[in-house]
């Protein structure tokens, strides 16, 4: 079992919601949060440029038996990247072992729970 934990940005999630949902990977986490990386946005406030220091973006937390980890890294990187090359600021994927999984409601464990 694995963890796999997509940052993304915000504007791409419904694209990468429903890629997962045509690869059958149906159980996903999603939370709002903000990073610093290497990208740099500019805005304008109050007439003004400015550079925030943190960044909104979507972190995604799937978590899938090992014959899933590929198709649901594919799909994420299809759906998440901004052009055919990628641009700066398209996000990052983490793959982590999961050591167990344990569905509350019934008590199953291991990769049945997920």
């Amino acid at each position: 079992m694995k963890l796999i934990t997509a940052i993304i940005r915000e504007n791409k999630l419904d694209l990468v919601r429903e890629a997962l949902i045509d690869a059958e990977i149906t159980r996903i986490t999603v939370s709002r949060v903000s990073g610093h990386g290497q990208q740099v946005r500019e805005q304008i406030y109050r007439g003004q440029a400015v550079v925030p220091n943190l960044i909104p973006k979507i972190r995604l937390e799937i978590a899938v038996n090992d014959e899933f980890v590929d198709i649901t890294v594919n799909s994420i990187i299809q759906s998440a990247r901004t052009n055919d090359s990628g641009e700066l600021g398209d996000g990052k994927i983490f793959i982590t072992p999961l050591e167990e999984c344990i569905r509350i409601r019934t008590g199953e464990k291991g990769g049945t729970a997920i």
